[in-house]
């Protein structure tokens, strides 16, 4: 079994292929945190607890004289409020009473076969055949009458653990969420830690940062209204001394698309405790008796393989258990080709067939119409909610130009940006109340538009059925949902004023329904998402769209870096990636082996390229095709950090079977006269013999691994290599 209770012990043990998580019903009813790593058999690690008089910790009533049991050092598996702790709390909650206390005891469990399910958000899911059990534990404060459910899902050969909670008012007076974290984790030797974010802005995405904890309390999180550009919800914790192959790793990964915050607080006595949710800037939830709220779901990972060990479990993961489309094994990944940098707002419907007549010569699959399309569209000022076909445009309408897309044995796809409305607009216009505004201020513009209120129902109810229509009258095989701007001016016409603190929270839920709905609606239509290129790329969006556009950055060598970085747990498959004009002096092969890392495809005007160029874009088609298998299905290795000094950056795929793999380099700083530089392979059977891009030399595994492969000297700038290994028998 994967998850065990033991009465002699009060403990619970949670057990997948390689880690144990084991928590104890402790001193006084509370619940404790044990032990989460390697696999251990023991069915009690409390003695790791030591007990101590600690001055200014506070002891809770009913320990009476007993002064060595405080809260404040206890390691717990989810922190009470108002008894003594005064470390970063996992709940705020305001009482009926106006009191701010929540002293939360065990009050009974139950362990059930399957995984949980959350009613209002998104959560990973279990297919045939995977063992998972899950675990619910309820918490409950016996004044106010505050019951929290803590659930868990433990996927044994996964070696993943999710964890996410509700929380039911079960008293008589409405109370008010102000914080509530989905984990909370404590160590008792916390100073042996860093912590790794992936931090950015827009255009340089999940940029890798690695800091040592100090006694602090160090805060990762966005206020912008999604995950952002900023800051991805998304945290490693590890030993000092790991690397990409050795060392201790735990992965924190939050489903959840709006404000987030993680926090990693190194206390007085070097233990840490690390808390991952819903951020609690300009959060009041209320809730009325009887009411439950559902905080987002945490898939946590540990490997003591370093960071590649964690990326290879969330990697796998993710493409079998949290992406629901198709195009995920069942169906490949069309080569696509985007409108916006060929056109931008300015084409019709006759300039989209010629670029499309001019993409196929490339080997390109689908067009997308990107924005422009639809109301009186010309610029980024006016016609954002006015969902209807400019005919000004596309003369002969959507479904014909369609058609024309097709005849052309080409796909055809689409660009929407629902949760946003300018005022130059039939929709605003009509509906100015559906735009969020604060009551007697001026709006804070952003890109000259406006965000819907997604909390409202009319709203919702409105994109789908418009979203829908679009979609309904043409073939369409492929959408890219976008987004453009940070949400400000958080105030809902549809909530009275003391239900503001709810708009945050509402509108992600309110997203999420449109999505669903749309995509449930078309499930043979390939969903891409984007917000202002990776502004929202985060585990929970994944739930929806296969995959997610990077960046709007598509220079191919800042795209080493911004792939690199995305790679710690989002894995290619799920990575938008174009070759486009961005990047002159780069030659248009390396923009491609950059480009195939990741979904692949285009962003330019296929009717200015030459003959030759078409030529050469056709063979990297091609060549993304038949490497699809390894790139898309394979484990991931990061060779080298970009973020380092170096002259090369280097990636690698491998097939699970270790029969290929296709080697990835772009040489990115020249020096004159420089040395022979090598890559080293990784994940290749050792005593196997491998075949280097269909050549006569074969070298073993081994060799490839250790010795590695020499790079070639004085070659132009931004050189790129690909080495497909194959083994072979000898």
């Amino acid at each position: 079994m994967s998850i065990i209770y033991q009465e002699e012990y009060k403990t619970i043990t949670l057990h997948t292929k390689n880690t144990t998580y084991q928590m104890k019903v402790g001193n006084l009813d509370y619940l404790l945190h044990l032990y989460y790593g390697p696999t251990i058999s023991d069915n009690d690690v409390s003695y790791q607890i030591q007990q101590y008089d600690r001055g200014f910790s506070g002891n809770p009533y009913e320990s009476r004289n007993e002064r060595t049991f405080s809260l404040d050092a206890q390691p717990q598996e989810f922190s009470t409020q108002q008894q003594g702790d005064f470390r970063t709390p996992s709940i705020e909650v305001v009482n009926g009473d106006g009191s701010y206390s929540f002293h939360g005891k065990v009050n009974n469990y139950r362990i059930l076969d399957g995984k949980y399910q959350l009613d209002t958000l998104p959560c990973v899911f279990a297919n045939p055949g995977d063992h998972v059990q899950s675990l619910e534990i309820t918490l409950c404060d016996a004044v106010s009458k505050v019951e929290l459910t803590l659930l868990y899902s433990v996927f044994e050969e996964a070696d993943i653990i999710t964890r996410a909670l509700k929380v039911k008012n079960a008293g008589s007076s409405p109370i008010h969420l102000r914080k509530i974290m989905s984990v909370c984790l404590d160590w008792l030797n916390g100073s042996a830690f860093d912590l790794v974010s992936l931090p950015g802005r827009y255009g340089q995405e999940r940029q890798v940062e690695r800091q040592r904890m100090t006694h602090h309390i160090h805060s990762i999180g966005s206020i912008r209204g999604s995950s952002s550009h900023q800051q991805n919800p998304f945290v490693i914790l590890c030993d000092k001394q790991a690397t990409e192959d050795f060392g201790k790793c735990y992965g924190f990964s939050l489903m959840y698309s709006g404000n987030f915050l993680a926090e990693a607080e190194l206390d007085q006595y070097d233990q840490l405790r690390f808390v991952m949710g819903i951020n609690p800037k300009q959060f009041v939830y209320e809730l009325n008796p009887g009411d439950v709220f559902e905080a987002p779901e945490v898939v946590m990972a540990f490997s003591q393989h370093g960071f590649t060990g964690l990326s290879h479990l969330y990697h796998d993961f993710y493409r079998t258990n949290l992406c629901r489309s198709k195009f995920v094994s069942k169906v490949q990944r069309p080569v696509l080709i985007n409108s916006w940098e060929a056109a931008f707002m300015d084409f019709d419907d006759v300039k989209l067939v010629e670029i499309a007549k001019a993409a196929k010569k490339m080997g390109v699959d689908l067009l997308v119409m990107d924005d422009g399309w639809f109301g009186k569209r010309d610029d980024d000022n006016s016609g954002l909610g006015d969902w209807y076909v400019n005919k000004d445009k596309i003369k002969c309408g959507l479904h014909q130009l369609v058609e024309q897309i097709n005849a052309l044995d080409m796909k055809f796809g689409i660009w929407f940006e629902p949760e946003m409305v300018s005022e130059d607009s039939d929709l605003y216009r009509a509906h100015p109340e559906w735009a969020m505004q604060i009551p007697g201020r001026h709006a804070v513009r952003s890109r000259n538009q406006m965000a819907l209120d997604m909390s409202r129902k009319d709203v919702q109810d409105y994109l789908i059925k418009s979203v829908n229509s679009i979609l309904d009258d043409a073939n369409i095989y492929y959408v890219k949902w976008d987004i453009n701007r940070s949400l400000a001016d958080i105030w809902s016409n549809a909530l009275p004023a003391d239900k503001q603190g709810e708009v945050y929270h509402r509108y992600i839920l309110g997203l999420y329904r449109v999505m669903n709905e749309i995509i449930l609606t078309h499930p043979d239509i390939l969903f891409e998402g984007c917000s202002g290129g990776g502004g929202r790329y985060d585990a929970a969006m994944l739930h929806y769209y296969p995959q997610y556009w990077v960046s709007d950055n598509n220079h191919p060598i800042d795209r080493l870096k911004l792939h690199y970085g995305t790679s710690f747990v989002y894995p290619t498959s799920t990575m938008g990636a174009h070759i486009s004009d961005s990047g002159k002096l780069v030659p248009l092969k390396t923009k491609a082996v950059v480009a195939m890392c990741g979904t692949f495809g285009y962003e330019l005007d296929a009717t200015h390229l030459s003959e030759e160029e078409r030529k050469l874009c056709k063979e990297q088609s091609d060549l993304f095709r038949k490497y699809y298998h390894i790139t898309f299905y394979g484990d991931f290795y990061r060779l080298t950090n970009p973020f380092e000094p170096g002259n090369m950056t280097a990636w690698q795929h491998v097939t699970k079977d270790k029969t290929e793999s296709l080697l990835s380099v772009v040489v990115t700083n020249l020096t004159c006269n420089g040395p022979q530089e090598y890559i080293c392979a990784k994940g290749l059977e050792p005593d196997a013999m491998y075949q280097i891009n269909g050549g006569e030399q074969t070298s073993s595994g081994a060799a490839l691994m250790n010795a590695g492969i020499p790079i070639p000297r004085e070659v132009p700038e931004y050189t790129a290599f690909q080495y497909h290994l194959q083994k072979v028998e000898v």
